[in-house]
């Protein structure tokens, strides 16, 4: 799933492309909107909000996207967008101005509602890492009064929104934080500097397409155990591993260095790993990535 930095860039391309331009063709592919017709109206901004992104169109309306897996949004130019595109079976919105079309391709959520009512959709998430509405402190509270282990307090947008499986593994490495530390035996120091840490990570990730948390753009040495499972650990050599955090059905996959990061995880049975994408399964307890 994209993560905070992702959705930032995503908005920022949807606004440069849209903002201030009148709509000459709208086609939302959605049940209970694919009547709705933005033509004639003006794209206000296109603005991110963790993991959502909120298109603000004249007349107080907002088109919300949410990616989720394996969702994005294309900008094509529109003089020359080819006739494939409209007949794209991915295809679950398309909004043009008379020089770029955005396409919505395999979008986990759309929804068009009165720009008065985002607070709906949106009003749930904790202080967006990368929004004029960030609050380490709040961010901080939130975690500490969650009642859970970080790795799952980190990837509950409740707490802070932004943050991913990917930056959470990576922002916990770095800290040498174990994932299933119950948070309030981390006490307040320990979370800010996590949340610091998150923060800087993300904020520094909008700036470039490819996600580095090593300073390195190089294929396969851009994360320290994100995707890393079975592979040594860049910093103690011990074998990077992958196992599930928080409760079914929202647990997700966290990876982690046993050596740096407090010995094998509760959920992880210990078996071994072999690298990602080498045709083994994982180990039981653990799932592949989502």
């Amino acid at each position: 799933m994209p993560e905070g930095d992702t959705v930032w860039r995503t908005a920022t391309r949807l606004d440069e492309a849209l903002a201030g331009k009148p709509i000459v063709e709208s086609d939302l592919r959605w049940p209970e909107i694919s009547t709705a017709d933005l033509t004639g109206r003006s794209t206000l901004e296109v603005v991110s909000r963790g993991k959502h992104l909120l298109h603000r169109i004249e007349g107080g309306l907002t088109l919300h996207s949410h990616l989720r897996m394996e969702g994005q949004w294309r900008i094509e130019a529109t003089p020359t967008l080819k006739a494939g595109w409209r007949a794209n079976p991915g295809l679950r919105a398309l909004v043009a101005a008379a020089d770029w079309t955005a396409l919505g391709l395999r979008l986990g959520m759309l929804d068009l509602v009165p720009t008065s009512r985002e607070g709906e959709l949106v009003g749930h998430l904790g202080p967006d890492v990368l929004g004029p509405d960030w609050d380490p402190a709040r961010a901080a509270d939130n975690l500490l009064g969650s009642g859970d282990v970080i790795g799952s307090a980190l990837l509950d947008q409740r707490n802070l929104a932004g943050v991913g499986t990917m930056w959470c593994a990576e922002t916990l490495f770095l800290e040498r934080v174990p994932p299933w530390t119950p948070v309030a035996e981390l006490g307040r120091e320990r979370v800010e500097a996590v949340v610091d840490r998150a923060h800087r990570l993300i904020d520094r990730g909008r700036a470039n397409v490819v996600q580095s948390s090593t300073g390195s753009y190089r294929s396969d040495e851009t994360h320290y155990v994100h995707a890393r499972s079975g592979r040594p650990c860049r910093r103690c050599g011990a074998t990077v591993r992958v196992a599930m955090i928080g409760r079914p059905p929202q647990d997700r996959t966290m990876f982690y260095c046993p050596g740096c990061q407090g010995g094998v995880g509760p959920t992880d049975d210990g078996r071994p790993q072999r690298p990602l994408g080498s045709g083994s399964r994982s180990a039981r307890g653990s799932r592949p990535a989502r």
